[in-house]
């Protein structure tokens, strides 16, 4: 019996096939251990942020139901929200930007008026 190699591919779906129909102890003298990480997560930014004990409650609850964390839950709506802005070209809520400055109204001061 000729003995097969290991698969030299990033496919997913061909490795899957592979050791679908295959054993990891069938290939115990090509293996090598790898002491740093394969697969690093990139660090994002982090935020912190503050909810009254309900709406902290409500999001728990709607994690648990999803099956999900509640920081998962949470970045989920951003990334969707962040999504449909900038898919509409809109800018943020007006809520979101700095109130604009109104001119005020009333009398002017005798010391701006021209003599």
């Amino acid at each position: 019996m000729t003995r097969q190699k290991l698969p030299k591919t990033d496919s997913i779906e061909e490795l899957a096939r592979f050791w679908d129909t295959h054993d990891l102890t069938d290939f115990e003298q090509e293996l090598e251990e790898v002491r740093e990480p394969v697969f690093a997560r990139s660090k994002g930014v982090s935020l912190s942020i503050d909810l009254q004990p309900a709406a902290a409650k409500h999001l728990k609850e709607i994690a648990q139901s999803k099956g999900l964390k509640e920081t998962s839950v949470v970045r989920q709506w951003i990334l969707e929200r962040l999504e449909q802005l900038q898919g509409a070209g809109q800018p943020p809520n007006k809520a979101l930007q700095p109130p604009a400055q109104k001119p005020r109204r009333g009398r002017t001061p005798r010391s701006l008026e021209s003599d």
